[in-house]
């Protein structure tokens, strides 16, 4: 059964959904309406009772660039720009927040460069499997913005330590490394990547659904219990960043192709 919409595409097959980021010419990237039909998408098959495990890809060569340069320039007018912004990073914040609450399994199978808001994504998924062109990383720092949500996600699933070197050198790691320090659990090659991701959502799926969603309320509640104020705090942070002088140029010199000159 497949449901067609702009930007996200669902499947079921059996007990496994699989959703699909559907705009490859832009590297799947997140659109504010975007977020909102994922937003919607992971909703549905929240209620969809068949439906035990979802698995996450992207359509074309990436899995998510990241937000959507476009809508990240400001306007003439700062005070609109400012509530814009803080809407935007909430609504990031909030995706995030209903893909840990989501009480089914959700694997992400990560098919190309996974960046920014996408690398946010990834870690949003509790099972990652990638493929070799599948990087990561999070380079806002180099368009004068920050992470801010996704950074206590990133501590969370990898620690504090391997975070501040992503975040801070603002560098994407290659798949392998990726697998190292543990962002993607399995590495397997791109022609088997969905099956093998579709496979582990049968597993999940094999289990008894009251267990399972148990046992990842758990793991968000107890072991992540600080993880939503922390992403609120970083939604702040988001929007703030995006307030200074070195935001406005880092933008400015992504859309031109220029290197930024950092005030």
């Amino acid at each position: 059964m497949i449901m067609p919409s702009d930007a996200v595409e669902t499947r079921v097959d059996g007990a496994v959904a699989t959703v699909l980021l559907n705009r490859p010419d832009s590297g799947n990237a997140l659109a504010r309406s975007m977020m909102a039909e994922l937003s919607q998408a992971l909703s549905d098959l929240h209620l969809e009772k068949r439906v035990r495990a979802i698995v996450l890809t992207g359509a074309g060569e990436s899995f998510c660039v990241g937000r959507d340069l476009a809508e990240l320039a400001g306007g003439d007018d700062p005070v609109a720009d400012m509530a814009r912004w803080g809407d935007e990073a909430a609504e990031y914040r909030d995706l995030l927040v209903s893909m840990l609450e989501l009480p089914k399994p959700i694997i992400a199978a990560v098919n190309g460069p996974a960046l920014a808001g996408g690398g946010g994504l990834v870690l949003g998924c509790d099972i990652t499997v990638g493929c070799h062109t599948a990087s990561f990383g999070f380079p806002e720092p180099r368009r004068g913005t920050i992470a801010g949500v996704a950074a206590p996600l990133l501590a969370h699933r990898i620690g504090a330590g391997v975070a501040a070197r992503l975040l801070m050198s603002a560098t994407p790691i290659e798949a392998a490394e990726a697998h190292r320090v543990g962002v993607y659990h399995e590495l397997v090659p791109a022609d088997v990547l969905w099956a093998r991701a579709f496979d582990l959502g049968k597993e999940c799926a094999a289990a008894a659904p009251q267990a399972v969603s148990l046992t990842k309320r758990l793991l968000y509640e107890t072991v992540g219990e600080q993880l939503g104020v922390q992403l609120s705090s970083g939604a702040i942070a988001s929007a703030t960043a995006r307030t200074t002088e070195s935001a406005r140029e880092g933008l400015t010199a992504e859309q031109e192709g220029r290197s930024p000159e950092w005030p």
